[in-house]
């Protein structure tokens, strides 16, 4: 659609937001707001920097030229919300009101559809958020953990694996709803999704579950996890932190950065070699994993994320599975662009924007 007005797209994080400008589905502006520690320690709570981040990007797009009335909708990164179906939704005073309350966890993101509502109604055009990480598609077989008290949650990259199955639909000319996908984000955490009918189906959850990733631990040995929660070694909040942050690549090899590791091993690094084979295959085998879940009928493996960039990742994953089904590489993660075809997908007339109130699982 050609609608000569533009699509603004934010993105709050812990230190910045990020904003960005889209007219046609082009990028036409895009800036990463910076904040600083001393602004920031003024805040008792996230939801307490609102006017203080609304003003920001008001400044900046007076600085870009834009008006208020060049905008056709705003779009906000959706934030911790209630278990819900993909899609684009519009922000509502439920919505808001959830987020305000912070019931799922604080972060930055909770001001996404805040912010994004603020500068909408100043502007008098819709404010959407679009497949926030608590989308939830499961069948409810998929729920079942083997501990009762321990139901499988989702927490997934669901922006940019719904915006990239979108994608591959459009390249093949079908309807999503007509694909079988395993969706594979390759990040900082790795989301592994079967996508049938449009959904994402099961999902590993990207902080405890499937393949180690850069950062994190992944499934470990539940026996032996727990055995180190009581040892008195660490706090609950430094445990936390080592699964999720300190684990994987970092914890193995010192870097986060696949980079610097395929580096290590093109210098004769033998425990790097083995520690990047070790992502590699744990990742092929939850690919295959999720291969049962569509009972081996796979149209396409698509790889996408900033790790699918790496070369030497990809071709040791579709070493692997490429017997499942035909590869798909889209490298990369722009949150930003899939912000804004979300919003494009509801103003085409695509999709019908979803209310939040009355799509909230209640998901035992």
């Amino acid at each position: 659609m050609k609608t000569g007005k533009y699509i603004l797209t934010i993105n709050p994080g812990s230190t910045s937001t990020k904003v960005a400008l889209f007219m046609d589905k082009q990028n036409v502006h895009q800036k990463n707001l910076s904040h600083s520690a001393e602004e920031l320690e003024k805040f008792d709570q996230v939801v307490d920097q609102y006017q203080y981040r609304l003003d920001i990007i008001l400044d900046w797009l007076r600085e870009t030229g834009t008006g208020l009335d060049s905008l056709d909708a705003v779009v906000g990164r959706g934030g911790l919300l209630a278990p819900i179906p993909g899609g684009t939704y519009k922000v509502t005073p439920g919505m808001i009101d959830d987020l305000r309350k912070a019931a799922r966890g604080e972060h930055a993101s909770n001001l996404g559809a805040m912010l994004a509502k603020g500068i909408a109604d100043q502007a008098g055009v819709p404010a959407f958020i679009v497949d926030p990480v608590s989308v939830d598609e499961f069948d409810d077989i998929a729920r079942i953990s083997g501990l009762p008290e321990l139901p499988r949650r989702t927490h997934s990259h669901a922006l940019n694996i719904k915006a990239v199955a979108h994608r591959v639909a459009k390249e093949e000319g079908r309807p999503l709803t007509d694909l079988r996908l395993i969706m594979v984000h390759l990040g900082g955490g790795i989301s592994i999704a079967p996508v049938k009918d449009g959904r994402m189906i099961d999902v590993n959850g990207a902080n405890d579950q499937g393949p180690f990733s850069p950062e994190r631990a992944g499934g470990v040995p539940t026996e032996a996890l727990v055995k180190i929660a009581y040892s008195g070694k660490y706090s609950h909040g430094e445990l936390k932190k080592k699964v999720i942050g300190k684990a994987g690549l970092v914890g193995y090899l010192g870097t986060n950065d696949a980079r610097e590791v395929e580096k290590m091993i093109e210098q004769g690094d033998q425990k790097a070699a083995l520690v990047f084979r070790a992502m590699a295959y744990q990742i092929a085998k939850e690919i295959g994993a999720m291969a049962t879940v569509l009972k081996g009928k796979v149209d396409y493996i698509v790889l996408t994320g900033g790790l699918a960039h790496s070369e030497r990742l990809v071709s040791m994953i579709t070493g692997m599975i490429g017997f499942i089904a035909p590869v798909k590489v889209h490298p990369g993660e722009d949150e930003m662009r899939a912000l804004a075809e979300g919003a494009y997908r509801v103003l085409s007339g695509e999709e019908k924007a979803k209310i939040y109130e009355e799509e909230v699982k209640q998901v035992d």
